[in-house]
């Protein structure tokens, strides 16, 4: 985080790191994650898809620190976080805060770009407000803004990859990975009959 705020991306301060390096006191950031944002706002929801992808794209035009592992799928040199959604982002007051790095690697920015795809299109949504806002109509325009600056066929030629490993995640529910497996059948098929 300290290696990311040092070249302006929008992290939290750290503000102390414990002698054994398994404490850390971070910089307090007040305001919603995206997720409450949009549920509070549901016309917002382009915008924050947008801003989700600047996100991505900002991240990916930095490479890593020569600490950083390797992604377990995929090859490339460019910082990944390997879990920014919408639940990862806080929308502060001087504007959205990513937060939650313990899985961030070095690798192919698509892998990141096709994890936060599959999360987003298949993860389950948190109960209250936020499932009418996401669920249906506003998932497909959260997705859809959010994937608008990527190459979509390249994410999908990761995918089943970036699927295959996350399906092995113990902290997935069966809905959600079968949703995961749906949304590559879906995304392959789209990308055969675009180049046939």
């Amino acid at each position: 985080m300290a290696y990311l705020r040092d070249r302006g991306y929008p992290v939290p301060a750290v503000e102390q790191l414990s002698a054994d390096e398994t404490g850390l006191v971070m910089e307090r950031v007040d305001g919603p994650t995206m997720v409450d944002a949009i549920s509070r706002a549901p016309w917002t929801i382009r915008h924050h898809g947008r801003t989700l992808a600047g996100l991505h794209r900002r991240l990916h035009d930095l490479g890593p620190p020569p600490f950083l592992m390797p992604a377990p799928v995929g090859h490339g040199d460019r910082f990944l976080h390997m879990d920014l959604h919408p639940l990862n982002v806080l929308i502060g007051p001087e504007g959205p805060v990513v937060i939650d790095w313990t899985n961030a690697r070095a690798g192919d920015p698509f892998v990141d770009v096709g994890l936060a795809w599959a999360l987003m299109a298949a993860g389950d949504v948190p109960a209250g407000r936020v499932t009418a806002t996401l669920l249906g109509w506003g998932r497909a325009l959260l997705l859809n803004a959010f994937l608008a600056p990527f190459d979509r066929d390249e994410v999908t030629r990761r995918l089943r990859q970036v699927v295959t490993w996350k399906a092995r995640d113990a902290n997935m529910s069966a809905d959600e990975i079968a949703r995961m497996w749906a949304l590559v059948e879906r995304a392959e098929t789209r990308t055969a009959r675009r180049a046939g």
